[in-house]
């Protein structure tokens, strides 16, 4: 499945499901094929999504700590990170507030 994420304030955002459902996920949503964020809950959406966003960087950051203080190599990231792969919904998200219009996906 994939998410596609549409407003009148930008470009569409498509993503796979996985990255799809853990961005909902971290906004307090449930997974679904179809939803709505509408524009005056989008602050408070942004909000949380870059919460998770900080929270996954500052989990990553104690791996490198304590592999550090152990003496071993680093960790890498595998992949794309979230950070990566939540920015273009969030620019997305900040447009849509900005230009007061909801963001929309599966319609």
């Amino acid at each position: 499945m994939l998410y596609c994420f549409k407003s009148k304030a930008g470009a569409d955002v498509v993503m796979l499901a996985e990255s799809g459902d853990a961005l909902l996920r971290l906004m307090g949503r449930q997974p679904a094929p179809q939803g709505i964020f509408e524009s005056a809950a989008l602050p408070a959406l942004i909000q949380s999504l870059e919460a998770g966003v900080a929270a996954d960087e500052a989990a990553f950051q104690q791996a490198v700590d304590a592999a550090k203080a152990a003496g071993e190599p680093e960790p890498r990231r595998q992949g794309v990170s979230l950070r990566q792969r939540a920015w273009p919904l969030r620019d997305l998200m900040a447009r849509a507030q900005r230009d007061g219009v909801d963001v929309l996906w599966g319609v």
